[in-house]
């Protein structure tokens, strides 16, 4: 299977999506999501200049031999940009090469290991009483696992909270980024009452997660470990900023919460200590940062050899092809934890088509040949992109902070 053509689609139906569509010589197309929030014309750059021309004429059917050409071809390895771009061509080529196979991308994978994938739900609110309503709405839903986040008094702008009640959560909120303030003093006072709040009101028998956002530092986040334990956290996500990885071993020597990161990781060297040591128990990173399948199942089974699970990133700024493929991902890996779920618009999901499912708090495969996910690029043209920023973080005093 010659590649014939190779092609990007930019679009905001809600959000900023970078699809980028394969086609072979015989017509069979698959299509790969390059997203990345606030740096999409960045991969776009990317991909148009060093990537598409390096497809034409290859052959689809041989995965490896061009993620390996992609990866070290660009000589400065890994990095959000090549990785993304990568992560596109993979995903599109293993959807082209399901299709050719005449199945679903979940049985050319291995076959189903589950027959549905858990996820969990984002419950915020300005003050503990708006989010245990969050939850209350989201386990009516059928959701069993919620994200929770709230205020924090005397800041004015929290992470994963909504400006004004009944609003989605958008962190890319201007066209360059906007400065919020922190303190992690207040957050650390404020946020085990949270917990507190939702096992009195929700019981023992839901699942609980909560995201840090890179805030803490490692004995602030030890500390945070250890005052949640009665609360028993399904994970304490993004603690500290992972660059140094010894941080996570000072925090898992102070607690036995479990600790999920990675979602701003893109290589498995990313990783390679904190699996091996065991510092973590959940990797976060989902296939469009991490090079796509064919090195998300290299992590993936580096995981499983420590008892370390899966837990992909599945914001609404990652399209429905991510997510798609993450589905089939999440049906067949052995070592699956839980898969992030934010609902996209319902005009993101008449741009890109898909037959996966969501049901009871659970999402279910779909059995289209592929990754199941499509794009109307007729449709896709009535939302052209907009440029948007994550914002920045200062301290009370000024310093500029983790965000």
């Amino acid at each position: 299977m010659k590649i014939s053509d190779a092609y990007l689609i930019v679009t905001s139906p809600g959000r900023n999506f970078v699809t980028l569509k394969i086609v072979t010589e015989s017509g069979v197309y698959g299509i790969g999501d390059a997203t990345l929030n606030g740096r999409e014309m960045a991969v776009v750059a990317y991909l148009e200049e060093h990537v598409v021309p390096a497809l034409i004429g290859r052959d689809a059917g041989r995965i490896e031999d061009l993620w390996q050409y992609l990866y070290r071809g660009a000589y400065w390895r890994r990095g959000p940009v090549t990785m993304a771009a990568i992560g596109a061509v993979d995903m599109a080529l293993w959807d082209i090469k399901a299709k050719a196979a005449g199945m679903p991308l979940y049985q050319l994978l291995g076959g189903k290991s589950r027959e549905r994938v858990m996820t969990y739900a984002h419950c915020t609110g300005k003050d503990i009483d708006a989010c245990l309503d969050e939850v209350d709405k989201h386990l009516k839903l059928g959701y069993r696992a919620v994200r929770v986040q709230t205020g924090v008094p005397g800041i004015a702008t929290t992470y994963g909270v909504a400006k004004r009640e009944g609003e989605r959560y958008e962190p890319a909120d201007s066209e360059l980024p906007a400065e919020h303030v922190w303190s992690t003093e207040k957050y650390l006072n404020h946020v085990p009452r949270l917990f507190a709040a939702v096992r009195e009101r929700f019981g023992d028998d839901i699942h609980v997660l909560h995201d840090v956002h890179h805030r803490l530092t490692p004995i602030e986040a030890a500390r945070l470990g250890k005052m949640v334990e009665p609360y028993h956290l399904f994970w304490l996500e993004d603690c500290v900023p992972a660059e140094n990885q010894q941080s996570l071993k000072l925090i898992r020597e102070h607690t036995t919460t479990p600790l999920a990161i990675g979602e701003v990781f893109n290589s498995i060297h990313d990783y390679r200590e904190l699996i091996e040591n065991q510092w973590i128990d959940y990797i976060r990173t989902p296939l469009t940062h991490g090079g796509g399948i064919t090195h998300l199942r290299r992590i993936a089974d580096l995981a499983a050899l420590y008892h370390i699970r899966t837990g992909f990133h599945g914001p609404t700024d990652l399209s429905p092809v991510c997510l798609g493929a993450a589905v089939h991902f999440d049906t067949w890996v052995p070592n699956f934890g839980i898969q992030e779920h934010m609902p996209h618009e319902a005009i993101t999901d008449q741009v890109f088509p898909h037959d996966y499912r969501f049901e009871d708090g659970h999402f279910i495969v779909g059995e289209t040949p592929g990754h199941g996910v499509n794009i109307d690029e007729e449709l896709a043209k009535q939302y052209p992109y907009k440029r948007a920023s994550l914002p920045v973080n200062r301290l009370e005093d000024g310093t500029l902070w983790h965000w």
